[in-house]
């Protein structure tokens, strides 16, 4: 069937293979409990972070290594993101918004190794990511504010005849963060990945396989590019989140 429908060819590849989950010892079904190839990449991104922001900066000297440069700059633009977004008030939900994006930005690059899979190109992942990070600002913006953190919902600023229809779409945009946060990330993750490995199927072709190469090492560089933005974009949006459960007046 696969002849027939490459026009015997013999050209035949799946793109979304890349995205099954696997046990991986044996080749049993995979339960709760299964340690998988999503946990093996998952657990690799931790090392990742560990090793640069524990061991590359273990030996802290005044002329920086280049991990240590490395960790600081990272460091440094976390730091500044979540300042400038959320204020000095923020500045203590830190440590969680660098570890969300160090997580993300590992996660991504590891993807880009050859046979390696991508733990974010996942929405059972990034949903988990999103949830936690929606029930987290929504809890501190209770803690802080009590029923006070309800006037997020209330647009005072407009007509008093509108603020009861904005207050509902207010509402049912708040309830689906979480949703859009999960689904832009994976998307936008599995889209590039399946396209790299569309374009590599078709360098199996000898008329087309100079283009399909090119075609390759083309979107190859845009997914570094975009590994980096997605983690960047969802760390920024936790930072948004974040800033109106700490102030939810408008």
């Amino acid at each position: 069937m696969a002849d027939e429908a490459s026009g015997g060819s013999g050209l035949e590849f799946h793109p979304m293979d890349q995205f099954i989950v696997k046990p991986l010892f044996g080749d049993g079904a995979v339960g709760m409990f299964t340690v998988t190839n999503v946990t093996l990449w998952m657990a690799l991104s931790v090392l990742c972070i560990f090793a640069l922001m524990v061991l590359g900066t273990s030996r802290r000297a005044i002329v920086p290594s280049r991990s240590q440069s490395i960790a600081e700059l990272t460091y440094g633009f976390i730091y500044q993101m979540v300042e400038d977004v959320t204020g000095r008030d923020g500045i203590k939900y830190f440590p969680y918004i660098i570890t969300l994006f160090l997580f993300i930005l590992f996660a991504n690059y590891l993807g880009l190794v050859p046979m390696a899979f991508t733990t974010t190109s996942h929405i059972a992942v990034t949903a988990v990511l999103a949830m936690a990070v929606f029930l987290t600002v929504t809890a501190i913006g209770f803690a802080k504010h009590g029923l006070g953190f309800l006037q997020l919902f209330w647009v005072s600023s407009a007509p008093l005849a509108l603020r009861p229809i904005l207050a509902v779409i207010e509402v049912i945009s708040y309830f689906v963060r979480p949703l859009s946060h999960s689904i832009r990330l994976a998307g936008n993750m599995m889209a590039g990945h399946a396209v790299v490995k569309v374009f590599a199927g078709f360098a199996a072709i000898l008329a087309i396989s100079p283009l399909s190469i090119l075609a390759v090492t083309a979107m190859y560089g845009l997914e570094v590019l975009v590994c980096f933005i997605q983690a960047y974009v969802f760390t920024i949006l936790t930072c948004v989140y974040l800033r109106d459960a700490l102030h939810p007046h408008h």
